[in-house]
């Protein structure tokens, strides 16, 4: 694994909506924190120059995150643009210019997938391959087949330590976070195996719909959308070893392993779901069979977590907007009480705010030993002075550090997991918005004691 810092940043879809919402702000903070001094080179085709580059870089730090007037001063002294089409060699020829010195640039691909192999192959052409990494954004394909194709585009130009695809979900404080609960603390390891753990559940709830993006929605689905990324990562997460050394192929490996114990999934572990309304958006097919909520169950066949089901649940249009892990012990015997026994959990959220809780059986006051449930809570509310998962995972890139990106093996076997059931292999019942999805998850996917509700 090579640790040589880039000494060029580049950014193809630098006119972009992800540009302008998160790429710029995570530059400025990266430039306040003295973490970037090298030439910052977007390249898109909008017939800009340098000057509306730089205004376009302003506007977005003052619209999304606040702008720093020194930090943003630095940066715009960094920023280069290249306009020209990624289909003409020229644009790239006109790029290796603009690098000059620079002989181990970041390249990164913040543009449509279809476009990954056009760019790729004419930075191979033109030389700005050479010593260079490439930093290319989800989602890698669309099923297996496309994800292999993918992979061996990359591979004939970039070695796999050259490769760092992001996912700003594994930039996030709170999914380090959880990481960082499982190892560091000696407590968790005796009870963190199928002797002790029931069973887990993992939702991410959105309390809204699609947002105007039908036509992406239609060519996605909550399966390709956040299950096979998002999620199957907090499962990793969850379910990985301790690895050998604090080195990021370590952990990677580690995960791969998790994945590699995961059979695919079949029919009858998934319900799927669309919200009413879903068919009226603009950009959707009024037939449409795409799901908007999801629910399934996973078998890892491992030492560690043979026979303990992992829940997974996704949806738009729900109650809330929130992402929780629970983790539900084994019930204890009913011994030396009145009432029935609550099972102990323990509780992560995620977003929007970092949470850690564990549920306990305390005695109620009164006659009698009757228990009732009460969670010990740690509650950590983001500060604007914590790092952004783009600001953290650019960082990483650029200095070689592959901890926080998904690998080769690991894109393939989450592919591997949810082929079965993508697209229209299973039924999509509708469901109200504002609700859990719809009835049939209970009946077809519902863990032991029932599902856990964010913010219940």
């Amino acid at each position: 694994m090579s640790l040589t810092m880039s000494d060029a940043l580049v950014f193809f879809g630098a006119t972009g909506d992800l540009a302008y919402k998160r790429i710029f702000p995570a530059l400025q903070a990266m430039v306040r924190r003295g973490h970037l001094n090298v030439p910052v080179i977007g390249v898109a085709k909008a017939g800009w120059n340098l000057e509306q580059f730089r205004e376009r870089a302003r506007d977005s730090v003052e619209k999304h995150g606040g702008l720093d007037p020194k930090a943003f001063a630095a940066l715009s002294k960094l920023l280069r643009y290249v306009d020209g089409d990624y289909n003409d060699l020229p644009t790239f020829k006109t790029l290796r210019k603009e690098l000059g010195d620079a002989k181990h640039p970041a390249h990164y691909l913040a543009i449509p997938p279809k476009m990954f192999p056009v760019v790729v192959e004419q930075l191979h052409k033109s030389g700005c391959a050479d010593g260079a990494r490439v930093i290319i954004e989800k989602p890698f394909g669309r099923d297996l087949e496309s994800a292999q194709s993918l992979n061996r585009t990359l591979l004939q130009t970039f070695d796999e330590t050259s490769i760092f695809r992001i996912d700003h979900y594994l930039g996030k404080e709170a999914v380090q976070n959880l990481q960082f609960f499982r190892f560091a603390n000696s407590f968790l390891e005796p009870i963190w195996n199928r002797r002790y753990v029931d069973h887990v559940q993992i939702t991410m709830a959105e309390d809204f719909g699609v947002q105007g993006r039908g036509a992406f929605y239609e060519e996605a689905g909550a399966i390709r959308d956040v299950v096979q990324n998002h999620l199957l990562q907090v499962v990793m997460n969850l379910a990985m070893e301790p690895p050998a050394a604090l080195d990021g192929e370590c952990f990677r490996d580690e995960k791969v392993k998790v994945l590699k114990s995961i059979p695919a999934l079949a029919p009858s572990d998934v319900v799927r779901g669309q919200f009413r309304g879903y068919r009226q958006e603009k950009g959707v097919a009024p037939d449409s069979k795409v799901e908007t909520f999801v629910a399934l169950k996973l078998a890892i066949h491992s030492w560690r977590w043979e026979g303990v089901p992992f829940y997974i649940r996704a949806g738009k249009s729900l109650p809330v907007t929130c992402t929780e892990v629970i983790v539900q012990l084994r019930r204890p015997p009913m011994l030396y009480t009145e009432s029935p026994l609550v099972p102990n959990h323990y509780r992560f959220r995620i977003s929007p705010n970092v949470l850690i809780a564990l549920q306990t059986m305390v005695k109620r006051p009164g006659e009698g030993l009757v228990g009732e449930p009460a969670e010990l809570l740690v509650i950590h509310h983001p500060s604007p002075e914590e790092m952004d998962a783009y600001e953290r995972l650019l960082g990483a890139a650029m200095r070689g550090d592959p901890g926080g990106f998904a690998r080769e093996d690991a894109v393939e076997n989450a592919w591997r997991i949810v082929e079965p059931v993508l697209g229209n292999v299973t039924p999509v019942y509708e469901y109200e918005p504002g609700t859990w999805g719809p009835a049939e998850v209970e009946r077809f996917i519902a863990p032991p004691d029932g599902w856990k509700n964010c913010g219940e």
